[in-house]
């Protein structure tokens, strides 16, 4: 199996949305006893919050289902356990890093890496409000976790 966690700032847009679509997706492949999907924020600004509003509209709106959850933050453990941690921007990769130290293990890696752009940033449509750009990032990055990943 593998395990994959999502990761954000707050655990409200981006992180939730990349999680949804990846199970959305791994569902529709037939895959779902191969995948486990979470997500995690680096900071506790959001925690115990469900899902931005905005992610909820645009998944709605793309057919994606989702669950009513909670904003956690990533931890120790969660490194020791997960198989990829998936960073949706530089910022992200630094606030991993305050939690974990340094990548020993080889699991960390920006989101649209696996789109083939290594530099590559999900924009944050808390600040953006745009909500269909960060759909369309996380839905490529998605697809190429399952082609390559």
């Amino acid at each position: 199996m593998k395990k994959v966690l999502f990761i954000c700032h707050g655990n409200i847009c981006r992180s939730t949305m990349a999680e949804f679509v990846m199970k959305h997706l791994v569902k529709q492949a037939g895959w779902e006893d191969e995948f486990e999907i979470a997500s995690a924020a680096t900071s506790r600004e959001e925690i115990g919050h469900d899902t931005h509003y905005g992610t909820k509209e645009k998944l709605r709106e793309k057919g994606v289902p989702f669950a009513k959850r909670r904003a956690v933050q990533m931890t120790m453990q969660d490194y020791q356990y997960y198989d990829l941690i998936v960073a949706m921007d530089r910022e992200n990769l630094w606030g991993i890093r305050r939690i974990i130290g340094d990548d020993t293990l080889g699991k960390v890696r920006l989101l649209l890496s696996y789109a083939g752009e290594p530099e590559g940033e999900v924009a944050d449509p808390w600040y953006t409000g745009d909500f269909e750009a960060t759909y369309v990032d996380v839905l490529r990055g998605c697809q190429g976790i399952l082609k390559n990943g």
